[in-house]
């Protein structure tokens, strides 16, 4: 690698870090290319021989944001008892704790809007989707009837329940909820939505053994 792509390479780090940081402390609003052009160093037209815009530069953080909730679901799902019901209950909590912890950066994966005839690049994509596994694999255990089909609508389902709690539960305003109350409350809906799920394949088995054996009869 030639110097002058050692350089721009050190540079384009240097921006999507200071971008990181900038939405850490201002939000996503707060995100400024001139602001963050100062900070690195160089020209603010310079910032777009880095990044193609400043959508790209915020998918760019979102990535990192993504690896590092990535790191934390992973941690979580070897931290106690194995058994799918409370491995989704932990990873359902550490989601709760990575988005109070990094509130600005985790509200940027949403608050993020794309124009409407701007297609999200499959990297960010691809990024996003392989949070579902931490999901996917403990429901592909507790509902081993499901098709992955099946398994990847009702992972999405569990998954917008939970977010949609952190979510208000984490706003600053009136609904909001004191965090340790929160971690109970996400756990006591993730275990009924389980509950109700076994207990609903349980019954739809039920009764298509029974015409099963209606049928042989």
């Amino acid at each position: 690698m030639t110097k002058a792509l050692e350089r721009r390479a050190k540079l384009r780090t240097d921006l999507i870090q200071a971008a990181e940081r900038m939405i850490a402390e201002r939000g996503l609003a707060g995100l400024k290319t001139r602001d963050l052009a100062r900070e690195i160093g160089c020209a603010n037209g310079a910032v777009y021989n880095l990044v193609a815009d400043v959508d790209e530069l915020i998918l760019r953080v979102g990535s990192r944001t993504l690896l590092r909730l990535d790191e934390a679901l992973s941690a979580a799902e070897s931290a106690g008892d194995p058994s799918p019901h409370e491995t989704l209950i932990r990873i359902a909590i550490a989601y709760c704790d990575f988005a109070a912890e990094n509130l600005e950066l985790w509200r940027a994966l949403f608050e993020h809007r794309m124009e409407a005839d701007k297609a999200v690049p499959d990297w960010s994509v691809n990024d996003q989707m392989q949070l579902f596994r931490h999901i996917y694999h403990p429901l592909a255990l507790l509902l081993p009837k499901r098709s992955p089909e099946e398994l990847g609508i009702t992972a999405r389902s569990l998954f917008s329940a939970v977010h949609g709690m952190v979510a208000l539960g984490l706003e600053q305003k009136l609904v909001a909820v004191p965090l340790p109350a929160l971690r109970n409350e996400i756990a006591g809906l993730v275990r009924a939505m389980l509950d109700g799920l076994v207990a609903r394949a349980r019954r739809r088995a039920r009764r298509t053994a029974a015409k099963l054996s209606a049928a042989t009869d």
